[in-house]
Order: C-alpha cells, then sequence, then structure tokens
C-alpha cells in the first residue's frame, strides 16, 4: 500500500494544537503496527515534520509512548464523565474519590459504550497490553498500574454489594478484555454493547437478587 504524502511546509500550528496531532497520528500507527513497528520518522511525516522537529515536542520514542496513553487517559476520563452525568472523573483513576451516585454496573456499562465508539483506541490499547507483558517494553510498569487502578476502582465500587470485591472486579475486566478481543475480531457480527448487556446480566446476577 502507498502512504501518503505529506508536506513539511505547513503553517505552524500552536503547540498545544500539534501535540494533540502528534498523539492522534502516533495512536493511529501503533494501533495499525504496534509499538514495535512504529518508526519516529513514520509519526514526523504523518504530521508535517521532521524527526528533531517531533523531538523537540516528545523528547523520546519511549516519551512519545508515555504521552499518548496519557492522553487518551484524559479523553476517556471527560468522554466518561459525560456519560455518568459526573463533573469530573479524573479523579478515581487517578487513586482519587469515587463519583458519588454512580454503581458499579453503571460504571461498567458506560466503560463498554466508551469502548464501543471508539475501536481503533480500543484496538491501540489491546496491542499494547500485549506488548506491554514484556518487562522491558516502555508501557510495562503504566499497564500494570492500570490494571490495579481499574481493579481498585471496581472493589471499591462493588464493596457494598459483595463480600468478595477484589474477585468481582476481577472477574469483570476479564470479561470486558475477553469482549473487547472478540468485537475487534469480528466488529461485524460482534456486538459490544449487547454482548456486554448480557454478560453483565450473569455476571451481577446474585448482586441483583
Amino acid at each position: 500500500m502507498t502512504m501518503p504524502a505529506y508536506r513539511r511546509d505547513r503553517a505552524r500550528l500552536p503547540a498545544a494544537e500539534r501535540r494533540r496531532q502528534i498523539m492522534e497520528a502516533t495512536a493511529e500507527l501503533i494501533a495499525e503496527r504496534g509499538f514495535w513497528g512504529l518508526s519516529m520518522q513514520d509519526v514526523a511525516d504523518r504530521c508535517g515534520l521532521t524527526v528533531p522537529g517531533l523531538l523537540h515536542h516528545v523528547g523520546s520514542k519511549d516519551g512519545l509512548l508515555v504521552a499518548v496513553l496519557e492522553h487518551r487517559d484524559a479523553e476517556d476520563a471527560r468522554s466518561l464523565a459525560a456519560l455518568l452525568g459526573v463533573d469530573d472523573l479524573a479523579a478515581p483513576w487517578a487513586g482519587g474519590a469515587l463519583p458519588s451516585g454512580v454503581g458499579l454496573r453503571q460504571m461498567c456499562a458506560a466503560l463498554v459504550r466508551r469502548n464501543a465508539g471508539q475501536p481503533e483506541i480500543v484496538r491501540l490499547f489491546a496491542v499494547l497490553e500485549a506488548e506491554s507483558l514484556a518487562p522491558s517494553h516502555p508501557a510495562h510498569d503504566y499497564f500494570a498500574a492500570r490494571q490495579e487502578h481499574i481493579l481498585g476502582v471496581f472493589a471499591a465500587l462493588a464493596k457494598d454489594a459483595t463480600d468478595q470485591p477484589h474477585a468481582l472486579a476481577r472477574q469483570l475486566v476479564a470479561m470486558m478484555d475477553g469482549l473487547q478481543i472478540q468485537w475487534l475480531r469480528a466488529p461485524q457480527t460482534n456486538d459490544l454493547v449487547q454482548d456486554w448487556a448480557d454478560a453483565a446480566n450473569v455476571l451481577f446476577a446474585d448482586l441483583d437478587a
């Protein structure tokens, strides 16, 4: 496949806009090729920059990866807050207080709805999470901490509903991850939101009784 040509004589962008452009271009490329298949030249080309110009904004390839993940987390937190009708959801995912009035089942459903609307970003995280199982991967610590974070939030939301909140949290994450992989492989035949609703009816059956 012939890659499109990208001009390097574009008008200069404000720093914040340029950074967003870099984050989005990098996310697309990683979703296509994985981190190990990503080159700084590819990112620079897609953004109309030279490699030194790109490095001026991100510092290094590892720094770029961390910046992309943090950028996506912030975007997801804002979107999830809107779906849940709360003012700010950045705090609990960063270790802060949980939003009042939001239950575990509601939180899970909102997460699934958010992910169903952004398959390329879900693919990005799925690819990187698998690659980061190698301890040498620059996102290894990020994904380990992220998993513990999410499990902690789910367990905290489940503590009043079950005497095994951590076990339920692990089951919920495992089911979500598994359904997402099946959906990414065959999006035409798998409805992520409906599949999750069906699974939730089983996972929450004893809690709703």
